[in-house]
């Protein structure tokens, strides 16, 4: 199982690739995106990753890594493609099956087909009857083609480390699948591979992403309930995780990526009446992007024309990673209101099509502060933890990660 062909090459996709490329394995990755592609047959990368950039480079310099449009045959398929959902949250599986019936062609008996992108359960159960329905010369009662789920359960930030170091679910659609995925896992991960069948390492993924989610929502209630109580959350919270049994998570301006702000709606959308706290945990992280909305309004009320600075757009700290931001949406939402909105975001180097007009400006840090009467830091990035107090004597601040407190004492509100 050396030829390995990757469905997607986008934040999973091209690191996986990558990693597989540098542990030996001949890979041809395949993506719709042609910029994405011509990019990486250049060498070159197209999204961030610590040191994916100088990874791509050298494996596809070695001639272990190519990139096209379309796939190939391979001894491994990896389908690493997104699961968005569409409207009332119901699950969007069509990037799945539209990468499932392109490799379908190049399928041949042997073959091992792994599904990595997270999923509702009964997916990978799905793509072995859209090979069936395509392939009509394939057996799969004959087991003679291998397939299987295996979530990534990776952090940005650290993912190129924890493909490699984390420990796997292995989940196949019957046990000869599952030791085949699980073999070939083996030739390049260093964590423990747990096998399991293909339903529960779909829902292992949902689970753990639900898990942090429920988590978060009591973080964010808690920052609410606080605020109206005049309480600093931030000290709370360091408070009670004195307790040795208790461990608040972090509140912030509401849950991005996509990841933890997805995944729970795949359970939601399978089982409503049986996963109410999952639901409500959803509703906490979706409406805190208005509480902060409301607050920013509420501070710039007797201010004419406001001008306000809005630190971050990435959905967690220390990324480039836009998906699912509640600082997008919070910035979008301000700059609907005729508000002039400077945003500083040091991991772009442009704003996003939806942020893209006459009252949002991508600036500097420093200069978004200086001609802004409100800042609203919305990510904590370590570059936001360097900020001089000084710039920030004559402004309003909101602090939604508790970021500047420590350089600002006065007229600073944390939610």
């Amino acid at each position: 199982m050396k030829k390995v062909c990757v469905m997607g090459l986008g934040y999973i996709g091209l690191p996986t690739a990558a990693v597989l490329a540098d542990n030996g394995f001949f890979v041809h990755g395949v993506d719709i995106n042609e910029y994405a592609v011509k990019k990486i047959q250049k060498g070159e990368v197209h999204i961030y990753e610590p040191n994916l950039a100088q990874k791509v480079k050298q494996v596809v310099m070695d001639g272990l890594l190519k990139a096209s449009t379309t796939p190939t045959y391979a001894d491994v398929f990896i389908i690493s493609v997104p699961t968005p959902f569409k409207e009332n949250h119901e699950p969007d599986l069509s990037f799945v099956e539209a990468a499932t019936k392109s490799i379908a062609p190049y399928i041949e008996p042997g073959n091992v087909v792994i599904l990595e992108s997270t999923s509702p359960v009964g997916t990978t159960e799905k793509i072995a009857g859209w090979i069936s329905d395509t392939r009509k010369d394939i057996d799969m009662l004959d087991q003679n083609v291998y397939i299987a789920h295996c979530p990534e359960r990776v952090l940005p930030g650290k993912i190129l480390e924890e493909l490699i170091s984390n420990d796997r679910i292995v989940g196949g659609i019957n046990q000869e699948s599952t030791q085949k995925a699980a073999q070939f896992y083996g030739g390049f991960v260093k964590g423990e591979i747990h096998r399991t069948n293909a339903r529960t390492a779909e829902m292992s993924k949902l689970a753990e992403n639900s898990f942090r989610d429920v988590n978060i929502a009591f973080a964010n209630e808690l920052s609410i309930i606080c605020d109206e109580l005049q309480i600093d959350v931030w000290e709370l919270i360091q408070l009670a995780n004195r307790h040795p049994r208790v461990d608040i998570l972090q509140p912030g301006p509401g849950v991005g990526g996509h990841c933890i702000a997805v995944d729970p709606w795949f359970i939601i959308n399978s089982v409503p009446k049986q996963s109410r706290l999952i639901q409500e945990a959803r509703k906490v992280n979706d409406s805190k992007p208005e509480y902060v909305i409301e607050k920013v309004k509420e501070a710039t009320k007797n201010i004419t024309n406001p001008k306000i600075a809005c630190l971050g757009l990435s959905f967690k700290a220390n990324i480039d990673d836009l998906r699912e931001s509640p600082a997008v949406n919070i910035v979008k939402n301000l700059a609907s209101k005729n508000k002039k909105v400077y945003v500083a975001e040091p991991h772009i180097e442009e704003l996003p099509v939806e942020l893209r007009n006459e009252n949002i400006t991508l600036s500097k840090t420093d200069e978004a502060i200086k001609n802004s009467d409100i800042v609203v830091l919305l990510v904590d990035h370590d570059y936001f933890k360097a900020i001089d107090s000084k710039y920030l004597q004559d402004k309003i601040v909101i602090d939604t990660k508790g970021v500047l407190a420590r350089v600002k004492t006065e007229i600073l509100q944390t939610i």
